[in-house]
């Protein structure tokens, strides 16, 4: 039996490492990503505030060696769900089985202005041009802003905006800054009135103004101003956007996709096409763009797969449950516990911030590298940048 899974982010990874330990040699599994290797969403903030270097946060995908499983890095072409085949550069690949795991898109050009007036942190290119960036800044009005909805990892602005006060009081230039966050939420984290209100109060001590319910529509560099889904604007001297997303060009063109996003069955993430099953963000199962979602459903679709095969082995049904990290700054961390389940109202919970959910943050990520890749991560590397 093959199957083929597109996209090594944290539901590929996840997927493969459970099928190999399952299954073994029983099925063929064809990884395929356009990337040479795998980087943590966190990890992008911790090179942006110079807490690490780029080249630390690199987690090559020739580092997996695992039984039947083969990775292949070239891109996708097209994607033919009925048929279960997929055209790349590499050639074409059939399966018996087909799990579409490629994430979203992010398409900074989408939002006018904010390539040639602003700056965007949600790629790693972007977040990394951001060390260099932040390092020269001198103080002055600082916006960070969502210009769409949906976007991967909720609490990743109110993260950046509250890491970013504690980078420019380290700097000494906190006294002559602003920082706005803005966002097209009523809360910072909606499921979790918990977190949100913890977040609140931590903007507030912090002089951080907030500014819900709106989104970033263009950036008018001539005039250094953000202009609001409402009308309104706001100036800055730097700008640090959540960019537009959206599905994959690929997986639009397949016809797999309603409404921009991949439908699946909420319980089992099998798509409307027989053997073909989509996890993480490019779906519209209904819960965050976060990578613990994708993990989780990952975990789902391996037991499905191992159960049609064996008899032995009860399926999964995906419960819409994860874990987010929540930076606070000052080394103390949040854990939000969250559940999502279709039809109802999502709920949510915050343990901390403290010290000791910062030390589990770290383990998490750990746990992690050595599932996946099989080797120690020295994950606070301050070696030079590469």
């Amino acid at each position: 039996m093959r199957i083929v899974i597109l996209g090594a982010g944290f539901g590929g990874l996840e997927l493969s490492t459970d099928l190999s330990a399952r299954m073994g040699g029983d099925a063929e599994i064809v990884l395929i990503d356009q990337n040479g290797g795998f980087i943590f969403g966190f990890s992008k903030l911790d090179v942006m505030f110079g807490r690490t270097s780029p080249h630390s946060v690199f987690h090559p995908y020739g580092d997996i060696e695992r039984l039947g499983v083969r990775f292949v890095r070239t891109t996708v072409r097209a994607i033919d769900a009925e048929r279960k085949r997929v055209e790349t550069d590499a050639g074409t690949f059939a399966a018996d089985i087909l799990v579409v795991a490629l994430g979203a898109d992010l398409d900074p050009a989408a939002t006018p202005g904010l390539i040639e007036a602003g700056q965007e942190f949600y790629t790693p290119e972007g977040a990394f041009a951001l060390r260099d960036i932040l390092a020269e800044f001198d103080g002055g009005r600082v916006v960070v802003g969502v210009t769409s909805t949906p976007f991967k990892c909720p609490p990743a602005p109110s993260e950046t905006a509250l890491l970013l006060h504690d980078f420019l009081e380290g700097k000494g230039v906190r006294g002559r800054s602003t920082i706005a966050l803005v966002m097209p939420l009523g809360a910072p984290i909606p499921p979790s009135p918990a977190a949100s209100e913890a977040l609140l109060r931590a903007f507030a001590e912090r002089d951080i103004s907030w500014h819900p319910d709106r989104i970033v529509r263009c950036l008018d560099g001539r005039r250094k101003a953000a202009v609001f889904s409402d009308g309104t604007e706001m100036g800055f001297d730097l700008f640090l956007g959540v960019p537009h997303h959206r599905v994959p060009k690929v997986v639009e063109e397949s016809g797999m996709t309603v409404d921009g996003w991949v439908p699946v069955d909420p319980r089992t993430l099998e798509t409307r096409f027989a053997d073909v099953y989509a996890v993480g963000d490019v779906t519209s199962v209904g819960t965050p763009k976060a990578g613990v979602f994708a993990e989780g459903q990952a975990a789902v679709v391996a037991s499905q797969i191992v159960a049609r095969h064996r008899t032995d082995s009860s399926p999964l049904a995906y419960d819409g449950r994860g874990v987010c990290y929540l930076e606070f700054g000052q080394n103390a961390v949040g854990r939000v516990e969250v559940t999502f389940l279709s039809g109802q109202a999502p709920m949510g919970s915050l343990e901390g911030p403290s010290a000791r959910i910062a030390a589990e943050k770290v383990d998490f990520g750990a746990t992690r590298i050595q599932r996946w890749f099989g080797r120690r991560w020295e994950i606070h590397d301050t070696q030079a940048p590469t």
